[in-house]
């Protein structure tokens, strides 16, 4: 370990490129971001509907210009940066040639498009995965695999495809020249061992059911171990010095759970991102559900349970643009943000919105039945935009309490403590809507930005800054603010999650089935 004022002079430039943005950030060793440059990006384009595609040049043109305009603002400080790390978004999926060259453009992991079973899964294999309960998880998998579709429909692709990448491994082959990636970012449809943490064996059945020849996977290495050193070409292009070393850290949920301080399975990290998610960390391999197997941990041969929300806040995207008009123009040559005009609205609405309840299910996930939409039911007379807003915040939380019951009975440990992390934690309105519908204590840690700081902890383990994880979460993460439950809101929520919300999904669900008969939608 390095004495303590040479720490203090030391810094990690860590990168997240997530859906909505690219962040580039310089941490130091106390968990503090000392200049921070963020650009938001377009998430993707549609050429069809349910397609979301990017072009993977623009995410390197993004992040390029993020790291520049950072490097530039804190041109004194590039001698103290040791090291980088990044941090993606997961399962966005890219095909380059052997001259390193894009194929097509990127399968962002919102993409609902679907490969064919039957020319996957042989008939002989459906009597079998019905009898032990598996078929909607096989064919979910199968469907969503993204290299099946392009197997399918663009062959000629896939005959092109010299290297099959994440997007975190297609950033670590622009910044250091190598077809490297971290364990931590191995998440998807993908023939991934994750007990084992590599490349599952070609008897494995996920090699069957999403047959990618290793010779097109990335080469595998731990969070905290090097990806590589940071080319001249990249160097000339991110302003980044040359040399400096790439560290593995893990994707951006995984960085969250540790940069929040989640060490255990009885401190769950809320994240109020795009894809709203609970999780929590363990160093036990266990199925929430089976054959779905957990998730590799930022921590080197632990994993992280997780239930998610598909499109969780960005359904708060979606209502600032199509019903927060008003506050978009009262914000216009203020200082003042939309985003802090609608916590009025949360602020000025009761607890449980009047009797609104919101289903969050606007994009179903694998054991959800594919024809399920979203719904809100409760609308009266007084109900406006507000209670709108609020049971959109408190139908994502219903969710995220949902899944909170199903990892503390898999794991056999209750949860006691709640971190939270991502855009939406920013707002204290929706973290004392947390901690009223789960009953607990909210701990909101001293920055939103979990995910550099997770990134950066990983970077200063594998430098031997310090000694191991504990010591460097307790050095770089810490809370800022705590939410207790207020008693009565807590009673409201209760009673509408027990009586109302749990019971929404299974009443519906043959009325989704109609509409999806009738309309043919979603397809």
């Amino acid at each position: 370990m390095r004495n303590s004022t040479q720490k203090n002079e030391e810094l990690i430039m860590a990168i997240d490129s997530g859906t909505q943005s690219i962040r580039a950030a310089l941490v130091n060793y106390s968990g503090e971001i000392t200049d921070l440059v963020k650009n938001e990006i377009e998430p993707y384009y549609s050429e069809r509907p349910g397609w979301t595609e990017q072009n993977p040049e623009y995410y390197w043109e993004m992040l390029c210009k993020t790291c520049k305009a950072l490097l530039h603002k804190t041109d004194r400080h590039k001698e103290a940066i040791k090291a980088v790390t990044i941090t993606t978004q997961r399962g966005t999926m890219i095909n380059l040639s052997k001259d390193g060259k894009p194929l097509r453009p990127a399968i962002v992991w919102l993409d609902q498009r679907k490969a064919d079973i039957r020319r996957v899964l042989p008939p002989i294999g459906y009597p079998i995965i019905k009898a032990v309960s598996l078929y909607g998880l096989v064919k979910f998998a199968i469907q969503y695999c993204r290299s099946n579709w392009i197997m399918q429909n663009q062959p000629e692709i896939w005959d092109k495809t010299h290297k099959y990448l994440f997007l975190s491994g297609y950033f670590t082959f622009k910044m250091t020249g190598e077809y490297n990636d971290s364990v931590g970012n191995i998440i998807g449809a993908i023939p991934f061992n994750t007990k084992k943490f590599r490349w599952a064996h070609r008897l494995d059945p996920k090699s069957w059911l999403f047959p990618v020849d290793r010779e097109k996977l990335s080469t595998l290495v731990n969070p905290t171990e090097q990806l590589g050193v940071i080319t001249h070409e990249a160097a000339k292009e991110t302003g980044i010095p040359k040399g400096l070393p790439l560290v593995a850290a893990s994707n951006d949920k995984g960085c969250e759970v540790i940069g929040s301080g989640c060490l255990t399975p009885d401190t769950a990290c809320l994240s109020f991102g795009t894809l709203a998610t609970i999780n929590t960390q363990s160093e036990k391999y266990v199925e929430l559900k089976p054959a779905m197997p957990p998730y590799p941990s930022a921590i080197p041969g632990q994993y992280f349970s997780e239930v998610c929300v598909m499109r969780g806040f960005w359904m708060v995207s979606w209502f600032k643009e199509e019903f927060g008009h008003q506050e978009r123009h009262e914000a216009m040559g203020t200082k003042v943000s939309p985003e802090q005009l609608l916590e009025k609205l949360i602020k000025d609405v009761p607890a449980g919105s009047m009797g609104l309840v919101l289903q969050p299910y606007w994009t179903p996930g694998p054991d959800i039945a594919q024809y399920t939409k979203g719904a809100v039911i409760g609308f009266g007379d007084l109900h406006t935009k507000g209670h709108l807003y609020r049971a959109i915040i408190e139908g994502l939380l219903y969710a995220l309490k949902e899944g909170a019951e199903l990892i503390e009975k898999k794991n056999k440990v209750p949860i006691t403590k709640i971190r939270v992390s991502g855009g939406g934690s920013q707002s204290d309105s929706i973290v004392q809507i947390a901690a009223d519908i789960f009953g607990l204590a909210v701990e909101r840690p001293h920055t939103h930005e979990t995910s550099l700081v997770g990134a950066a902890i990983d970077s200063a383990v594998g430098l031997g800054v310090f000694p191991d994880f504990q010591t460097a979460i307790n050095a770089m993460s810490r809370v800022g603010k705590t939410f207790e439950p207020i008693k009565r809101n807590h009673e409201i929520y209760d009673g509408l999650y027990n009586k109302v919300y749990l019971k929404m999904y299974k009443q519906l669900l043959p009325l989704y089935k109609e509409i999806k008969d009738i309309t043919g939608y979603p397809e």
